[in-house]
């Protein structure tokens, strides 16, 4: 899994989804928008994640979070009862401002 770049501040995240409740469009291919990495925070279950671009697959549990790099295709699907969210985050200057 790819590291976590230097300067990367979060500025919003989902509600906590669950097997029933994860939106359709994270079941299926799709990014996140220019400028914009995400990571997975998995609290209980397990999460298949696929980086679509790299042709890879990582099985997710608690403690293990993948960074996803901005505009690159990727997928989630449910190994079983799960619950987790998605952390967005932008890179920022030591001021705080957006880059």
């Amino acid at each position: 899994m790819t590291d976590w770049p230097t300067g990367l501040q979060p500025y919003k995240r989902t509600p906590e989804f669950t097997e029933t409740s994860i939106p359709l469009g994270l079941l299926r291919a799709h990014a996140t928008k220019a400028g914009t990495w995400a990571q997975l925070h998995v609290l209980e279950g397990r999460l298949r994640f696929r980086e679509l671009v790299r042709d890879r697959v990582f099985d997710l549990g608690p403690g293990i979070h993948p960074v996803i790099r901005p505009e690159e295709q990727h997928e989630v699907a449910p190994l079983g009862p799960v619950r987790f969210f998605v952390e967005f985050c932008r890179m920022e200057d030591e001021a705080g401002k957006t880059l």
